[in-house]
């Protein structure tokens, strides 16, 4: 048998990956059409695309300490496909509010988003992940040069952060999960402050002459 290049294994690994990720959105097909979705399907395929968008963009987080404290130097390699996965689900989210719940009136949609802080935060987030989305080809990479692309990547955490208020915000009881997530995110951005702070003093200070 012959032995794969090392493009067409992680050609092969990123399929992999993708499809894993679609199971989801699978699932929510297949119980929509078994009427599987229970007596809100609406509410149900809102929540559950919603719940994808999030984990999927906390692990496209764990990317970073995954690499950098555990070595696993491969896992960079897929950050940029969960992260355009991450987004997919959250457009996904929103236009199932927008289409079912809103029937497509924009109006209606911009006040609901103004007046119900919890859809504040969600669409705030969908509006902070589209340009990381947009910008996320090596085309458009080099064009805005390496270290103005990193800065808008950036903004991830932000989304992330919005994410999780948007979700803690809309459940109103067993807050169990939001939770979880809350915990998940913190953890993940105080690896990253760690990674900063010694960085920072591992620094050499440059004298100036004179």
């Amino acid at each position: 048998m012959k032995k794969l290049s090392a493009k067409q294994q992680l050609r092969l690994e990123k399929s992999g990956l993708l499809l894993a990720l679609m199971l989801p959105l699978a699932r929510i097909i297949l119980d929509y059409f078994h009427d599987s979705l229970g007596a809100n399907p609406v509410e149900a395929m809102t929540h559950r695309t919603g719940d994808a968008a999030l984990q999927i963009l906390l692990l496209s987080l764990a990317v970073t300490p995954i690499h950098r404290y555990f070595r696993f130097r491969r896992a960079i390699l897929f950050r940029r496909l969960l992260g355009l996965t991450a987004f997919f689900y959250a457009l996904i989210h929103f236009s199932i509010y927008l289409v079912f719940d809103q029937e497509l009136s924009f109006g209606d949609t911009f006040a609901d988003v103004a007046k119900r802080p919890y859809i504040t935060m969600g669409f705030s987030s969908l509006v902070i992940m589209l340009p990381l989305a947009i910008t996320s080809t090596d085309k458009m990479i080099k064009r805005l040069g390496g270290p103005q692309w990193r800065r808008l990547h950036k903004a991830v955490y932000a989304a992330a952060v919005l994410a999780v208020i948007h979700y803690w915000w809309l459940v109103k009881a067993d807050l169990t999960a939001p939770t979880l997530y809350a915990v998940c995110l913190i953890v993940l951005l105080s690896t990253r402050f760690a990674w900063w702070a010694r960085q920072r003093n591992n620094k050499p200070v440059i004298k100036q002459p004179g």
